[in-house]
């Protein structure tokens, strides 16, 4: 932050005042927004001053955006910074090659400035509390316990915000959050219970995997409104695009594991955001692995996500009733589900539908008020 401005400082390098208005006009409320028409004049602003995020577009005379993200990304003061890519193309290899340069997130032109603001946002406390993160580990041991304590509300307010973000892309409400993390609870704890070999959850494995469930869908935050909100079925290639949100989602927290290695949800989080879409018989994306060699908690994910899918309404259909999608459950399991898990489904049918009720009874209730 600036000394003298105790908001974030936005630095923005576009070569279209129009997009650079935009910006300002969407975010100058909240932030101290700082912009500029050249990689060249961004960089120059950058040797005497600091920022705590940057919107880079990548397509401008002189320096392009990957020219100046390489200048950034090789000077210790500016690697940390985050960086959000604007691009007014829909080629995917570009976005890809940005995020492997260092890029955090990347954002489709013309965007809503409800999603950028929302994107921002975000960036700005995975930033924070990832630079918190490496303060707390010099402080002495006594006051890193007590510290860590109080990290733990945050770290859950952190994953509530993250789950929110990706959810409000595609959901008018949260409760697609609430039945999903409902659903794999249920699976959970019948595991806890009747525990059988391959399929013990010790630790904190179990409570882990029902809240990073709430993130399986994180990597949507970075899919083009075009595709993610269309009212209808998808093109093969906008399907191929889609299909590509478990990967910007592993991407995307992988930055937060960088310096924390030990810590189990963040690692949770990680394999069912990457592998949430991964078949029993190999057949899924984006690794294609099989059988146990998907790790639990995503296989978890793949049934409580499918089964809230197929009872929820889309442009493109109706929702089925509970008892369609078991019947759907069942046929698939052993080719798309563990046969294990989808056992117990067969068994707690009842509660799943408990589930579904009582989220729908809420937003039903939201919806009248």
């Amino acid at each position: 932050m600036s000394k003298h401005d105790s908001k974030s400082v936005i630095l923005t390098v576009d070569d279209d005042p129009i997009i650079l208005n935009s910006i300002l006009s969407a975010l100058k409320q909240e932030y101290n927004v700082r912009p500029f028409t050249s990689g060249e004049t961004a960089l120059k602003f950058l040797g005497n001053n600091m920022a705590d995020l940057i919107l880079l577009d990548y397509n401008m005379p002189g320096m392009s955006g990957f020219d100046v993200l390489e200048v950034l990304q090789a000077d210790p003061k500016f690697r940390e910074i985050p960086v959000i890519f604007l691009t007014g193309s829909v080629n995917g290899d570009d976005e890809i090659r940005a995020l492997e340069m260092g890029a955090m997130d990347y954002l489709l032109k013309p965007f809503k400035p409800k999603s950028l603001i929302t994107r921002v946002h975000l960036q700005l406390e995975l930033y924070r509390y990832r630079h918190h993160l490496e303060t707390l580990v010099e402080e002495k041991t006594e006051e890193l316990r007590q510290t860590n304590r109080k990290l733990e509300q945050r770290d859950r307010i952190t994953l509530e915000l993250l789950a929110m973000a990706s959810d409000m892309r595609d959901h008018d409400t949260g409760e697609h959050i609430a039945r999903t993390t409902g659903y794999a609870r249920i699976i959970v704890e019948a595991l806890v219970k009747n525990p059988a070999e391959g399929y013990a959850l010790t630790g904190n494995k179990a409570e882990d995997i029902v809240e990073a469930m709430k993130l399986h869908d994180l990597g949507k935050i970075a899919m083009p409104d075009s595709v993610l909100l269309k009212p209808g079925r998808l093109t093969d290639d906008e399907f191929t695009t889609i299909k590509s949100h478990p990967v910007y989602g592993a991407k995307m927290l992988e930055a937060a594991l960088v310096n924390q290695e030990d810590d189990s949800l963040l690692h949770e989080a990680f394999e069912i955001v990457y592998y949430h879409h991964e078949k029993w018989d190999g057949t899924g994306y984006p690794k294609g692995l099989a059988g146990t060699g998907i790790p639990i908690g995503a296989r978890i994910a793949a049934i409580a996500d499918v089964f809230d899918a197929l009872t929820s309404v889309r442009p493109y259909k109706r929702a089925f009733s509970p008892r369609e999608a078991f019947d759907i459950l069942y046929r698939d399991s052993g080719t798309h589900f563990d046969p294990r898990l989808i056992e117990i489904v067969r068994t707690n049918e009842s509660e799943f539908e408990s589930v579904m009720r009582n989220a729908n009874n809420r937003q039903n209730r939201e919806g009248c008020s």
